[in-house]
């Protein structure tokens, strides 16, 4: 058990937005595969298609995608929300993302009904114009962001920041100043793949977000530069597809991971990894997970 922002967790691994997060189903099916928590879709104020396909590619270092937010809205996603909600005791976050501070404020309202556990506010995904990493590299707009959704919501607020930024600790220290009780980090990094028979970029944005494998030592290096920053929790996400991976991030300083494109080898992996954590501990003779959070800054 570990507790982040006053909610309790089973164990410190949860699904991260964008990852079979789209409906209240397939929530559940996560929540009922062992993740301690399930963060959903990102969810805005009107219906938004994405982006042309192709929207996502496996290569050799991870995956690249440019979905563009899709989503229905957070009208239509409150049932959604509603359903996982019923079905579980497993902590549900709502991702929600806008164009500026009101947006905000009208999706995290309209979702607050269906009870989420928190809010993560999505201002860093790399592909989407007027939305995540536009407004995320100010330290301005997230630092008003962050404190108008938490001037209008009773649950904790956490906001995913980008690493696509010279200094991501001033965006987190904009964040917290805001207000917010965690920060998530990171979202994925601006990658571009190109067919070399046509020249013709692959996705059909031409550009996305590059996750998996590749992007944990940043990740790593970003969860250690914000831990030593920040006076709130750091939740690690980006690469993480094994127990040794989430033991490393916590390390460095994250009180919890949370898992995206690992899940396209297993959905059991929530359970292998929390499992993988709990035998380290007992091994090295550490009592509980939060010996291990930041330790790496310790030996110095």
């Amino acid at each position: 058990m570990v507790t982040i922002t006053g909610i309790d967790f089973k164990n410190p691994t949860m699904l991260a937005s964008g990852i079979m997060g789209t409906t209240g189903a397939s929530l559940l099916r996560i929540a009922g595969c062992g993740a301690g928590g399930v963060v959903t879709k990102s969810i805005g104020p009107e219906p938004k298609a994405g982006h042309p396909n192709p929207s996502m590619i496996e290569l050799e270092c991870g995956f690249l995608n440019a979905m563009g937010l899709p989503n229905p809205s957070y009208t239509e996603f409150d049932n959604e929300m509603k359903i996982v909600r019923s079905g579980t005791d497993v902590p549900v976050i709502a991702s929600i993302f806008g164009g500026n501070a009101e947006d905000f404020v009208k999706v995290a309202e309209g979702l607050a009904d269906s009870e989420p556990a928190a809010f993560e506010l999505n201002v860093s995904c790399p592909h989407a114009e007027g939305y995540g990493a536009t407004i995320g590299t100010d330290t301005c707009m997230v630092e008003s962001i962050t404190a108008a959704v938490c001037d209008a919501v009773d649950v904790p607020v956490w906001v995913k920041l980008t690493p696509n930024v010279t200094d991501i600790k001033a965006i987190g220290k904009a964040a917290q100043n805001g207000g917010a009780d965690a920060v998530v980090a990171i979202n994925t990094l601006r990658g571009m793949a190109i067919d070399i028979n046509s020249g013709y970029p692959i996705l059909g944005n031409r550009f996305g977000g590059l996750s998996g494998p590749a992007v944990k030592p940043v990740a790593i290096k970003c969860v250690y530069d914000l831990y030593e920053a920040l006076d709130i929790p750091v939740i690690g996400v980006g690469g993480v597809s094994t127990w040794e991976d989430a033991v490393e991030m916590m390390m460095a300083g994250a009180s919890a991971v949370q898992i995206g494109s690992a899940v396209h080898e297993s959905v059991d992996i929530f359970s292998d990894i929390a499992s993988g954590i709990d035998l380290f501990l007992q091994d090295k003779g550490y009592s509980a997970v939060e010996d291990i959070i930041g330790l790496s800054h310790e030996v110095f």
